[in-house]
């Protein structure tokens, strides 16, 4: 590993480091290091870096470390970091918050499976106002190119009534879509 300059990174990105707490409403600097985040987490297997060393490496202006890792990928979003802070740091929200700004720098390698799931589950609810399971496994199948994994799954699923080969359309569906709307013009802004 090369030098690092902490007082640059710490100057260099000190409005990265802002806007992460402005965006998450959590003041990433009162975390003091105690790891309980990072001792319950369930994921932590999985990660490159604990998320108490995130919180560490966020604090001290290490953006570019922070957003390429995998951590914020691996990140279930289960809270079980945020009820185990003794500073009351919503460190889930963090996570969340450091997956977008991943998105918005172009960070995405990492949490490609991640993001294709996402836009998979949320197009079958745009477009029939719930979960389609079946248009779901398909869809994320295509975009990461595996289009027979868990293939072997679906007949029994179907046969034992476990999922449904069409979607069921629910009333109010237009209301659903509006919402999506919204949501896209709000981010525009």
């Amino acid at each position: 590993m090369g030098e690092f300059n902490l007082s640059q990174a710490l100057k260099a990105n000190r409005s990265f480091v802002d806007k992460v707490i402005e965006e998450s409403g959590q003041d990433i600097r009162q975390c003091y290091q105690c790891a309980k985040c990072s001792g319950g987490c369930p994921g932590a297997y999985a990660m490159d870096y604990p998320p108490s060393q995130i919180m560490r490496m966020l604090a001290l202006g290490m953006k570019d470390k922070v957003l390429k890792s995998r951590t914020i990928w691996v990140c279930m979003g289960c809270n079980t970091c945020t009820t185990r802070c003794i500073r009351n740091i919503d460190i889930a929200r963090v996570m969340d918050t450091l997956r977008q700004e991943a998105v918005k720098a172009g960070y995405t390698e990492k949490g490609r499976t991640v993001i294709a799931f996402n836009d998979a589950f949320l197009g079958t609810v745009k477009s029939y106002g719930r979960l389609f399971e079946a248009g779901l496994l398909i869809k994320f199948n295509l975009s990461t190119g595996n289009l027979m994994k868990d293939a072997q799954f679906g007949l029994p699923m179907l046969l034992k009534g476990k999922a449904k080969p069409f979607p069921h359309k629910i009333k109010g569906r237009s209301e659903v879509k509006k919402i999506f709307e919204k949501t896209k013009q709000m981010e525009g802004n």
